[in-house]
């Protein structure tokens, strides 16, 4: 069903719009990742209405999307892999949200762990999207330790073990989408703006 509607879209992009072909796959990837988005989103949501877990699959997706703005991180290489990989994370883990209670000091000493991870290898980019730029590498570095800290921060000072869960899950996902090892399992390239450097480091 993906590969018709992509086509039957790309067909209409051709014949009405003049496009190299870089600015073609450009767009293609786009319709790829909305149309993927929007059928998970879809199923996703449609299970945490059944299992009445709507109001954590949000809050996950709100505050992991927030980190994972700034931290990218990997996209699985084949759409069955992504399939898989989000039903298993987006059902589960709102799961856990809303009936564990974990030890403040064991979420802390992990998100610690976390931190640091971010800053050795975050923001972690793809192939069909490297971060070329050295300085927006480093912003987005910035920012991504930032939000982790808030998070942290905001652990630190609460006991509200919901919104804990939340933090620490969403802290957890990024931290390992942006590891090198996660990169090897899905079978992508790591560091891909390392293979469109000139001469030089482009600014």
């Amino acid at each position: 069903m993906q590969t018709k509607v992509v086509n039957f879209i790309m067909d209409n992009i051709k014949k009405n719009c003049s496009y190299n072909d870089t600015k073609l796959l450009e767009i293609k990837y786009g319709i790829e990742t909305l149309y993927l988005t929007i059928t998970k989103s879809i199923v996703t949501f449609g299970l945490a209405i059944i299992l009445n877990l709507v109001k954590e699959l949000a809050l996950l997706i709100l505050f992991y999307s927030i980190i994972r703005l700034f931290g990218f991180g990997a996209h699985a290489k084949k759409a069955i892999h992504c399939w898989i990989s989000s039903l298993t994370i987006f059902t589960l883990l709102p799961y856990l949200i809303k009936t564990i209670a974990i030890n403040k000091c064991f979420v802390v000493a992990i998100c610690i762990i976390c931190l640091i991870l971010l800053a050795i290898y975050a923001p972690a980019d793809t192939p069909r999207r490297p971060l070329i730029h050295k300085k927006k590498r480093i912003v987005y570095k910035v920012l991504t330790i930032l939000v982790a800290f808030i998070y942290i921060v905001y652990i630190l000072l609460t006991d509200n073990n919901y919104y804990h869960n939340v933090l620490f899950f969403s802290i957890l996902i990024q931290s390992v989408l942006v590891l090198p090892i996660t990169y090897k399992l899905f079978g992508i390239t790591y560091n891909n703006y390392k293979s469109y450097k000139k001469k030089g480091e482009l600014k």
